[in-house]
């Protein structure tokens, strides 16, 4: 039997160790460019809804956002829109609450009365398609519209106070209502402006 040269071991060794190296720096690399490109995405994609939650506001156009944390530990956000004077003519608020499947992440734009003047679900692919994902539908969102103060979740009704659910995708709705709900709180904190209380709405059947 042939005797093993130790160049027969360690140029072997020595090449795999170096095409391993140059594929781990490679992956490393395009995790790192795959990372920024989602992080820019994620930025764009949150002016461009931004702009639609919150576009005009009693015939001022929205200008410029300031961003801000209300309870960066639980995600929930805002923006203080202004105009080109530096006035303030409305806030956008980004939150989330625990859906059927996941997290469901919204935004919501209020006027300075505290009335909702577009709405948003940023995401909710956790959600049962064909049913919880129709949050992210806009014939949902046009739902929130006009609406001010604690919504509550009715199975038939869209009046007043009463945020009506998307068939058969319950969870989901209350999920997006809870959010909703958390982000009036956290206007009224804000802006010390008080929103009518749900009880003054109609009857829940959700």
């Amino acid at each position: 039997m042939k005797k093993m040269n130790p160049k027969d071991i360690l140029i072997p060794t020595l090449a795999l160790f170096l095409i391993c190296l140059i594929a781990t720096v490679l992956l490393a690399l395009t995790n790192r460019a795959t990372a920024e490109k989602i992080a820019d995405n994620d930025v764009q994609n949150a002016i461009v809804s931004r702009k639609d939650v919150l576009p005009e506001v009693d015939g001022v156009k929205v200008e410029t956002y300031t961003d801000d944390a209300v309870e960066p530990e639980t995600g929930l956000t805002y923006n203080e829109g202004k105009d080109t004077d530096g006035n303030t003519v409305g806030y956008i608020f980004t939150n989330s609450a625990k859906g059927y499947g996941g997290d469901v992440k919204i935004m919501v734009g209020y006027d300075l009365n505290g009335t909702i003047v577009g709405f948003k679900v940023l995401s909710a692919s956790d959600e049962t398609p064909g049913l919880g994902q129709n949050s992210t539908k806009e014939d949902f969102w046009q739902r929130f519209t006009g609406k001010c103060g604690e919504l509550k979740v009715n199975k038939y009704s869209n009046d007043g106070q009463n945020l009506q659910a998307i068939t058969s995708a319950t969870i989901t709705s209350t999920a997006v209502v809870t959010a909703v709900n958390e982000a009036n709180q956290a206007f009224t904190a804000l802006t010390g402006v008080q929103l009518p209380d749900a009880l003054t709405g109609g009857d829940s059947n959700g």
